[in-house]
């Protein structure tokens, strides 16, 4: 196995050693924040760098006994017997920091904007989105993560046509990236009489949040609609202009949000989406500028593709991207099982990420 970049690995200690140093003074709360973030980071890859020296140490001082003429047989032998074990740790370790020293997505610990939308199938497409949102409130939950629905368009029959929330904690974003694409759903819908299979299907494209930073939105770029909300949401919904429409003129981009009574909360909604998608957009033009780079990266973001089945009668779950099959479809539904498929994307785009730094 080629050896760590221990400069690097120099430049990571010093790092650790300078915001520790610097956590000890008088700091303002943001950078006191920040820099706590970073701390906190940093830690388990310190240890394993720490370990990692410890044990390479102790293989260097056996090296060092076995070669020296003056070392008794009786503790030659014992260096030697001692040697193989250390050698296993040394390596285990070296694994485990190749991986923590892997590049970072900057947008891992972004929120998320999740966007579902019902695809072909009809109002088995709807239940089926519905299907999917609940999935991941549920998974988002057991993460400790908050979802708040930003603007919903609920089927004739139940589920949604679309449905867009904000999803907020630590890291979605490094989870549910892979969860951009086609979900393709085979059942028997209630309304069916003769119990035959229907495929319909229900697109997923996760979005990172923007910051003001990100984006830079001109005013006189915008075209700003009031109107009526309409739809559930309780009498006073038709009383006050609350609705809120925003058309961004240079790309096209419309968002709506209609969630809050007031106004001015569903303009602040619109505005963050609006950033989002105008950041989704740069994002995407850079990616496919950089298509032949990014090209055997697993969640490319490509929303065009069928990522994943979900098979009821057989009970089962497909991802097709990585040909992982899991008969636990019920667990994956509940959100408890979900983040084996995750996990599995997760390290499988590990597995390409050290192929393509190997290269």
């Amino acid at each position: 196995m080629n050896a760590l970049p221990e400069g690097k690995l120099d430049a990571l200690l010093n790092r650790h050693a300078l915001v520790e140093a610097e956590l000890s003074r008088q700091l303002a709360p943001e950078t006191f924040v920040k820099l706590s973030r970073e701390f906190a980071e940093l830690n388990p890859v310190i240890e394993k760098v720490k370990a990692y020296r410890n044990v390479a140490a102790e293989i260097a001082g056996l090296d060092a006994l076995i070669a020296d003429p003056s070392t008794e047989p009786g503790m030659r032998e014992l260096a030697s017997a001692e040697k193989p074990d250390l050698e296993e740790r040394c390596d285990a370790l070296m694994k485990e920091l190749r991986l923590a020293l892997l590049p970072k997505d900057a947008m891992d610990e972004r929120n998320v904007i999740l966007e579902i939308r019902a695809g072909t199938g009809g109002d088995e497409a709807s239940l089926f989105a519905g299907d999917l949102f609940r999935m991941y409130e549920r998974y988002a939950a057991k993460q400790g993560w908050t979802v708040e629905i930003i603007s919903i368009n609920e089927g004739t029959k139940g589920g949604f046509k679309e449905i867009v929330a904000e999803v907020s904690g630590r890291g979605p974003f490094a989870k549910l990236k892979f969860e951009s694409g086609v979900h393709r759903v085979q059942r028997v819908p209630d309304t069916e009489a003769s119990g035959r299979i229907h495929t319909s299907a229900a697109t997923v494209a996760v979005l990172p949040e923007a910051e003001d930073v990100d984006v830079e939105i001109n005013d006189k770029d915008l075209k700003i609609d009031t109107m009526r909300a309409s739809g559930a949401g309780g009498q006073h919904v038709n009383k006050t202009d609350s609705a809120i429409r925003i058309t961004h003129l240079p790309s096209g981009i419309v968002v709506a949000v209609q969630e809050e009574r007031s106004q001015h909360k569903n303009r602040a909604k619109a505005m963050k989406m609006l950033r989002t998608k105008l950041y989704d957009a740069e994002r995407t033009r850079l990616d496919t500028a950089r298509a032949a780079e990014r090209r055997g990266q697993v969640g490319s973001g490509d929303r065009s593709e069928r990522i994943r089945t979900y098979n009821f009668p057989q009970g089962r779950v497909t991802d097709h991207r990585i040909n992982l099959t899991l008969h636990k479809l019920p667990q994956i539904m509940e959100g408890e099982a979900l983040g084996e498929l995750i996990d599995a994307l997760v390290t499988q785009h590990q597995v390409d990420l050290l192929a393509a730094e190997a290269n």
